[in-house]
């Protein structure tokens, strides 16, 4: 069913359409989680489980791998073959200097025995694939998508047919931990995990709160039961488009797990985020400092500094002001979706 209001203001809130029943008119894809995942209880059958899901994929010499400066790549990294290719994004801003991982994923690749390749990135580059990805989704795109998507169709034409990534980590295994710092009351949940609130940028909005109410119980939202759901099939999706629309594998050995105990919410709050994969990387790596946490880089505080903001009439005026670059970029990749839609 066509609901255009709906789907604007879900992609606002959760970064995808949650319901798989209305569309922009164009259908629209929704990862199907029901796939059977391995059970992990701690990171001794997590390790057990990626260096066998690994040497699988790998089996054909046909699977490379997603490389950043982190420990969730580091790791997949560790049990690639010698001599298997891995791959770093780089964004460039003319004239800015923009955070950059190369350095220290070209240095696990070393240790690892890797060849390293560094894929860099524009924005035109990125202007250029956004509406084949969009189309291809039926819906407004992540921010990464448009990276996943021009590093995927790299690999593929240096005659890859996988491409591994380290996602799912983080939400699976606890990595969340400004959404599990606290109880959270119910309102401050919707709040904090709410990417755009709708009724801040639509003139006519929504404000859908079914996956909220889901996983409310007694006025609170326990924040790993609500991402392992709606946030993990919202990642699944930007990585299988992108993927998908490069006509390459999406691989995802973390993503085929679920941690099998309850989560350590004490060892998070105390610091201790993603604890069992800290353990494993600890194994692997014992004489290396754990390296700083941060998302795929993507220089949209850059990308969007002079945007004047959506001109559409379904969108408040000014309404992207004070607003992060990330958010901008919603706005943007909604507006230019809705122009794609009238072209139709």
């Amino acid at each position: 069913m066509t609901d255009k209001s709906f789907c604007m203001s879900s992609y606002l809130m959760y970064r995808y359409i949650y319901d798989a029943d209305k569309d922009f008119g164009i259908p629209h894809q929704l990862v199907n989680l029901s796939f059977e995942r391995t059970p992990i209880k701690n990171s001794d059958e997590l390790i057990d489980f990626i260096s066998n899901d690994i040497k699988k994929s790998t089996a054909d010499n046909k699977a490379a791998l997603a490389l950043s400066g982190g420990i969730d790549s580091a790791i997949l990294a560790y049990f690639m073959p010698k001599g298997a290719t891995a791959y770093t994004f780089r964004c460039l801003v003319p004239g800015k200097k923009v955070l950059d991982e190369s350095e220290r994923a070209a240095y696990y690749a070393k240790k690892c025995g890797l060849k390293h390749k560094i894929i860099d990135i524009r924005w035109e580059d990125v202007e250029k694939v956004a509406d084949e990805l969009m189309l291809h989704k039926g819906a407004p795109i992540h921010s990464i998508e448009t990276q996943i998507y021009i590093a995927a169709k790299r690999v593929k034409a240096d005659g890859f047919n996988k491409f591994i990534f380290g996602e799912n980590a983080d939400i699976i295994y606890g990595g969340m931990d400004g959404l599990l710092s606290k109880d959270w009351l119910f309102g401050e949940f919707v709040e904090r995990y709410s990417y755009v609130l709708p009724y801040k940028v639509l003139k006519n909005p929504q404000l859908p709160l079914q996956p909220f109410y889901e996983f409310e119980k007694d006025g609170r939202i326990d924040g790993h039961d609500f991402i392992n759901k709606y946030f993990r099939q919202e990642a699944l999706g930007t990585y299988n488009n992108a993927c998908d629309c490069a006509g390459i594998k999406f691989v995802g050995p973390y993503s085929k797990t679920y941690l099998a105990t309850p989560i350590d919410y004490a060892r998070i709050r105390s610091g201790e985020s993603k604890y069992l994969i800290r353990e494993i990387y600890k194994k692997l790596f014992p004489n290396e400092d754990l390296p700083a946490k941060i998302p795929m880089p993507r220089p949209v505080n850059e990308w969007f500094e002079k945007w004047q903001g959506p001109a559409r009439r379904e969108f408040i005026p000014h309404c992207t002001e004070n607003m992060t670059g990330n958010q901008k970029w919603m706005i943007w990749a909604l507006e230019r979706f809705l122009n794609l839609l009238d072209r139709r």
